[in-house]
């Protein structure tokens, strides 16, 4: 494996017909010359778990905002002992990242700074997470007032009668400035608590595997499931309205979901239900929320009325559609005592109970970020972007609502100052002249950046992969890595990965490479995709087992298939590749296979 390696970056050919590719991503971002001999001297992955296809330049704001975000929490906040961050790229509109570790001499000397940081978070773990609630909500209510409407044909009078001396063109571009600082405080906010989550994680996990040499990676993540998270709350009030539904006699409004009709006093009830749960649940994207074109429930309501349906059907049917929490519960309870029986000591039992007690009160977070900050506020985000679009679009500096999306944020800058000055003495803009051919180039560009399948990884890897977040979390482990590489040739039809979530069952495989592929998810199959995104958990009732490409223990495509009692094999490297839809498959959750039968 050590004389096996992925390209340079230099090395890689992109699809014909992209030249200028590079000046849609801030220059920053791109691999190059000024960098060379240190990008070519590391090892790079593509991060197809949260950026699987390719960025529009503001797509990729989002990127380069959250992995900062996570870099400076380990290097500069926690002091993280083995971890410094993450070093990102863009290659032909993927992204690529690259774990940065800390010199082996160096780690020793990071623990007290880590222990007296983290320390004081772990200490007062619940008053901070509600802090960090009232600050998050905060944020959202601060971008959702944000006033990105057309400038005015001539100022209201009360800025003259009341001497403000500032305006409305000064307001839209220090509210867009503002935007910008507010995404990157989101961002920040993201990972404040995120990083420490995992290391909590991460130390039980590395006690459990001194203690207990022979214990298997999912029977520790077994010992912190059967949490309620906020995360599973948007699906939980599907099922609500679901029966809601049933009970008020309207069950067939929604046969078609594209034709929800509700009439009478018990379609004003249930109508009146759904208002009240769609702020805050109902802003969940039915991708990641990392994306322009990811839809949002609360605004494409035809995709959770669809979800209704199906719960409809079960609930006639006489099926049970609460999640196994009991089941759950109970069997990590009995791993927990078998394991802590096991232990010799009274002070290596208080440390176990020490260390597990942390893992399970900061775990809810890990899954609850995703749904306040990727989820609800990146929905909110989106809005703001497509109105501050379709103002540039209706005073004519851009030809469609969506061209924003491809221009840097710093463009943006740009062609608001075009229309401020412009505006300011009733003259033409030069936007429209100056971008329009700009966008078109970029707008071609980016169809063949979606239509490219980039390498999995680049540079040479790691003889042995140890940094505990990229294994955790991606998937991403020596073998995995081998078998990128073509070192695992094996035609016998199988698949190996990560053994996410426990049982075995065997069953036809429908491959869902997008939310609207999900809609064809028949009961009883097994889903099988790149990576799964929380959104999709009302599908989970509906399906027998789950594999994904890319993703380790603590990805959400795990914890949310523990939490379901949905086997799974999560990082497999190549399941849709390999497995096409009505191939019967045999999945062992608990082994971490996956055999394609016929």
């Amino acid at each position: 494996m050590a004389e096996q390696k992925f390209p340079n970056p230099s090395e890689v050919e992109g699809p014909d017909g992209v030249e200028g590719w590079e000046e849609l991503y801030p220059y920053s971002v791109s691999f190059g010359e000024a960098r060379r001999e240190y990008e070519d001297d590391r090892f790079w992955f593509w991060d197809s778990m949260h950026w699987g296809k390719a960025l529009t330049p503001w797509d990729s704001t989002f990127m380069e905002m959250a992995i900062a975000s996570l870099s400076q929490m380990n290097s500069r906040h926690y002091r993280i002992p083995p971890a410094e961050g993450i070093d990102f790229r863009v290659l032909y509109g993927y992204a690529f990242l690259s774990p940065v570790g800390v010199d082996p001499d160096k780690i020793e000397a990071r623990i007290p700074q880590f222990t007296e940081r983290a320390g004081h978070y772990f200490m007062n773990w619940d008053q901070l997470y509600e802090d960090w609630l009232v600050k998050v909500k905060s944020t959202i209510d601060e971008i959702s007032s944000l006033d990105f409407a057309p400038l005015p044909e001539i100022e209201d009078l009360s800025v003259v009668t009341e001497g403000l001396g500032v305006g409305s063109g000064y307001h839209l571009m220090s509210e867009y400035n503002r935007f910008k600082d507010l995404i990157h405080k989101t961002w920040n906010y993201h990972f404040e608590f995120l990083n420490l989550g995992y290391a909590a994680y991460l130390d039980f996990f590395g006690f459990c595997k001194e203690a207990f040499p022979s214990i298997p990676d999912l029977g520790i993540a077994k010992m912190v499931a059967g949490v309620e998270v906020d995360l599973f709350r948007p699906n939980e009030e599907l099922k609500v309205l679901a029966q809601m539904a049933v009970d008020l006699g309207i069950a067939r409004a929604f046969d078609d979901p594209n034709n929800v009709a509700l009439e009478g006093d018990a379609g004003a009830e249930w109508q009146a239900a759904w208002d009240v749960a769609k702020d805050p649940w109902f802003n969940f994207t039915s991708g990641n929320g990392f994306y322009h074109f990811d839809k949002t429930w609360r605004d494409y309501p035809e995709i959770p009325y669809a979800y209704v349906r199906d719960y409809i059907t079960k609930i006639e049917a006489g099926a049970d559609i609460t999640r196994p929490i009991e089941a759950i519960t109970a069997e990590r309870d009995r791993i927990v005592g078998e394991y802590r029986d096991l232990l010799g000591t009274d002070e290596d039992r208080e440390a176990f109970d020490s260390k597990l007690g942390l893992a399970r009160v900061v775990f809810p977070y890990v899954e609850n970020h995703n749904f306040y900050i990727e989820h609800w506020t990146m929905s909110v985000i989106w809005r703001k972007v497509k109105e501050l679009g379709a103002t540039l679009a209706t005073d004519g500096l851009m030809s469609a609502d969506d061209d924003i999306m491809f221009l840097r944020r710093d463009e943006v800058n740009e062609v608001l100052w075009d229309y401020y000055s412009n505006w300011a003495v009733n003259a033409p803009t030069a936007s429209a002249h100056h971008w329009g051919p700009k966008i078109e180039r970029r707008r071609e560009i980016h169809q063949k950046l979606l239509a490219w399948s980039p390498p999995k990884a680049l540079g040479a890897p790691p003889e042995v992969i140890t940094e505990p977040f990229t294994i955790m979390l991606w998937g991403i482990t020596s073998e995995s890595v081998n078998n990128w590489l073509g070192a695992d040739e094996s035609d016998d039809g199988s698949l190996t990965g990560m053994a996410a979530s426990p049982g075995t069952v065997e069953g036809l495989a429908r491959l869902v490479f997008d939310p609207e592929d999900l809609a064809d998810v028949l009961d009883g199959e097994i889903l099988v995709a790149p990576i799964t995104a929380p959104s999709w958990a009302p599908v989970f009732p509906k399906i027998q087992a789950c594999v994904t490409d890319i993703g380790g223990m603590m990805s959400h495509a795990a914890i949310v298939c523990r939490e379901y009692g949905v086997p799974a094999v999560t990082g497999t490297g190549f399941g849709t590749n390999k497995i096409k839809t009505g191939d019967r498959i045999r999945v062992d959750g608990s082994a971490g296979t996956v055999t394609i039968l016929e």
